[in-house]
């Protein structure tokens, strides 16, 4: 009888180690929930061409300033509208470098000199890269707005931006 009541406890133990096993499996643990980064109109910007007598394009804008918000820029976004942009300022003229890290989805870089006008771009910059890519030139203001437009608006060195802040 004793025999029989220790393989009825090794039975007990084992189905509760399964049973154990399989309630915990497959569960988030620590899930942390975010919310969706949404645009928020802060400003507009208008690129002309060099002779500032055509419009190439009209963009309502959000800022980056701050050390926190340049560093993040539009990482951990879906997407944005062809009339939305990303205006990064920067306290001094001076060459910088950009990467696609945790941005979902492909952009146009448009490097901007302290006078305003374009020093110079990077057109489809890839989803998620780490590649650094460069001003080539010192800059003040950085512009990141959907893949394509540039070529969409014929842009060129030495087009010239205004801009306003709400």
């Amino acid at each position: 009888m004793s025999e029989l009541k220790s393989v009825h406890f090794l039975l007990l133990g084992f189905t509760f180690l399964i049973f154990l096993q399989f309630s915990c499996k497959d569960k988030p643990k620590n899930l942390i929930k975010t919310e969706e980064v949404t645009f928020t109109k802060e400003g507009e910007l208008r690129i002309f061409k060099q002779d500032k007598d055509s419009l190439l394009a009209s963009l309502n804008i959000e800022f980056a300033e701050s050390e926190y918000e340049t560093q993040t820029g539009l990482m951990y976004r879906h997407s944005m509208e062809n009339t939305q942009g990303m205006l990064f300022v920067f306290p001094n003229e001076a060459m910088h470098s950009f990467y696609m890290k945790n941005t979902e989805f492909p952009l146009d870089i448009i490097f901007i000199k302290a006078d305003s006008t374009i020093g110079s771009f990077q057109e489809n910059a890839q989803p998620f890269s780490e590649n650094g890519l460069s001003s080539q030139v010192p800059i003040k203001f950085v512009l990141e707005v959907n893949a394509g437009l540039a070529e969409k608006w014929l842009l060129e060195v030495g087009d010239k931006i205004e801009f306003q802040k709400n």
